[in-house]
């Protein structure tokens, strides 16, 4: 078996980025803990600090199912609405942002119904990871003309991709790719299963694969 300096040196990064991560996701949860429990004290401002942190994140997921952003800024409101109204039950047993997307996810999907137009949105997955909250769709001052034109491309190709997936699919896509989640996390927001999260990625990737190679994306 070969064994270079690289290697050592590629697993030892590796691994301070997994702690790294670690520690910063026990820090936004004792950050969280925190502020949930001024708020549960009535404190205001400690809610307003929870939207600050959130309000991105969750505007961002609400776009990518509605593609208008009228209506994702007006339910991303009703959302911190209702979570303000519910968190006196919060009980901390899963993560506060799992919670929210969970209210999320069904402030959405009501929405969907209504209006009936499932199906009609897009995923903006390069442009999510790059962009700063407000601005989701805005390429970033130092990118260089040909950087805008390649990032416009995939974003189109994306689009088209994406277009062929149903909400439910297109949801799971967008908590596990964009935000991150686990599937344990994403089951909780959605209120599935593992297996039915599990199922559904599975089926999007090989959607969004053969969607991809069929319009010469590959």
């Amino acid at each position: 078996m070969n064994f270079s300096l690289s290697d050592s040196s590629n697993e030892k990064e590796q691994l301070y980025r997994n702690e790294e991560s670690l520690e910063t996701e026990t820090s936004n949860k004792e950050r969280d803990a925190l502020l949930i429990e001024r708020c549960q004290s009535g404190d205001y401002t400690a809610f307003d600090e929870l939207i600050t942190v959130y309000r991105g994140k969750i505007y961002a997921m609400i776009f990518n199912m509605t593609r208008n952003e009228a209506d994702a800024w007006d339910l991303s409101q009703d959302v911190f609405i209702k979570a303000w109204k519910a968190l006196s039950k919060f009980e901390g047993r899963s993560a506060f942002y799992t919670w929210l997307y969970r209210i999320a996810h069904n402030v959405t999907y009501d929405w969907i119904r209504k209006k009936k137009i499932g199906g009609a949105g897009e995923f903006n997955d390069e442009m999510l990871n790059e962009a700063e909250p407000g601005a989701l769709t805005s390429p970033k001052a130092s990118d260089s003309p040909d950087q805008n034109v390649q990032r416009a491309e995939l974003r189109d190709k994306i689009t088209i991709a994406i277009n062929s997936l149903s909400e439910d699919h297109r949801e799971v896509i967008l908590l596990k790719e964009v935000e991150g989640l686990s599937y344990q996390e994403i089951a909780e927001s959605i209120g599935s299963s593992i297996g039915t999260v599990m199922s559904r990625l599975y089926y999007a990737r090989k959607k969004l694969q053969e969607t991809l190679k069929d319009n010469n994306y590959d």
